[in-house]
């Protein structure tokens, strides 16, 4: 097994970023957080982040997830019905599909379009599941 560890690499303006938060009292890092606030930085659904515009008071735009994973978070009371779909929508055998279905929660779909995720979700509902849909 390997020890090595997977690294990221940041801007030199992100690190000093960083830098200039580390040793911050959680007082400081409140107040930080409300002067972001206060000039329009704000978290939106799903993690992006939307900063309203400085001088033209405009909006940038943070584009919406387009890929979806669809987890299946429980079978409910129709078991073998469950099963059947997801055996249909994974391609896998009714082994397969009934241990992927016992394991719940278990990523039915990983990285769909919008759509597809949507429409899986439906079948899965139908047939007596619980799905989360997660960007």
């Amino acid at each position: 097994m390997s020890d090595e560890v997977a690294t990221q690499e940041f801007s030199a303006d992100a690190e000093a970023f960083v830098s200039s938060l580390m040793g911050k009292t959680l007082k400081e890092l409140v107040e930080i957080r409300d002067c972001l606030k206060a000039n329009g930085v704000e978290p939106a659904a799903g993690g992006a982040v939307v900063v309203q515009g400085g001088g033209d008071g405009g909006e940038i735009a943070v584009a919406e997830p387009t890929e979806f994973d669809v987890i299946m978070t429980g079978f409910g009371d129709k078991k073998l019905d469950v099963v059947k779909v997801v055996k249909a929508l994974t391609g896998s055998t009714l082994m397969e599909a009934k241990k992927l279905v016992e394991a719940a929660p278990a990523t039915i779909k990983e990285k769909a379009p919008k759509e597809e995720a949507e429409k899986v979700k439906e079948e899965l509902e139908k047939a007596g599941a619980s799905v989360e849909l997660k960007a």
